[in-house]
């Protein structure tokens, strides 16, 4: 159990931590990014009854809407909502990265519940495959809708623009990764160049976010 626990668990602290201290100016309090992360865990419970539900009464039958619908709608959309209501408005929230801290904490606090009860029902021999796949793939879609809430925030225009982005790419990309799971038989040779383009635009984005987050500093410190 403890070795289960241990495997579930690691890759997406591992993964939370890197991103983390990427923050240069101003680390985020530990308190919030574990309470987001703690939203992020306790959202799977009431997605995965409602994805039950969808399933065993044979609402989806269809494997595009399956994966676009039942999962990544439901997945994201709550996400979403929840950095929405509770971290967009906070005082920590103070410049553009923070958007990447959060959006990811968000979803490995899903990622890494879903990776715990994966491995309790199957077995601790697929913790570095999964590690690499949905751990990895949550963390990169939370990046992603972590960088367009925070250009939102601290930008004067678009702001419902880059709002509505926050949902709709990282909806998107993780509706496209789980189609190729659902719908391909050799999905490995789909699944790997997917996620090598994963990773190439989840670390542009949060390079692009520590940009702003430059550009915001300089200009806080000339208004001071």
């Amino acid at each position: 159990m403890l070795i289960v626990l241990s495997a579930g668990i690691a890759p997406g602290l591992a993964i939370l931590s890197y991103f983390y201290l990427k923050d240069y100016y101003e680390h985020e309090p530990i308190s919030v990014v574990f309470k987001t992360f703690l939203f992020g865990a306790i959202l799977v419970f009431p997605i995965m009854f409602i994805q039950y539900v969808l399933t065993s009464e044979q609402i989806v039958t269809n494997h595009f809407v399956n994966a676009f619908l039942t999962t990544s709608f439901l997945e994201e959309f709550f996400k979403w909502f929840v950095l929405i209501y509770t971290i967009y408005q906070h005082v920590s929230f103070d410049e553009p990265y923070d958007g990447i801290v959060y959006g990811a904490a968000v979803s490995l606090g899903f990622a890494t519940v879903e990776n715990i009860l994966y491995l309790l029902g199957n077995g601790v021999e697929y913790a570095l495959g999964r590690a690499f796949l949905p751990v990895s793939s949550h963390a990169l879609f939370g990046v992603i809708m972590g960088f367009y809430l925070g250009k939102g925030k601290f930008q004067k225009h678009k702001k419902k623009l880059m709002l509505s982005l926050a949902f709709l790419i990282p909806f998107f990309l993780h509706g496209v990764y789980d189609y190729i799971l659902i719908t391909q038989v050799k999905w490995i040779y789909w699944i790997l160049p997917f996620m090598i383009f994963l990773w190439w635009f989840g670390l542009r984005k949060a390079k692009l976010a520590r940009t702003l987050s430059d550009l915001h500093a300089a200009s806080s410190s000339v208004n001071m």
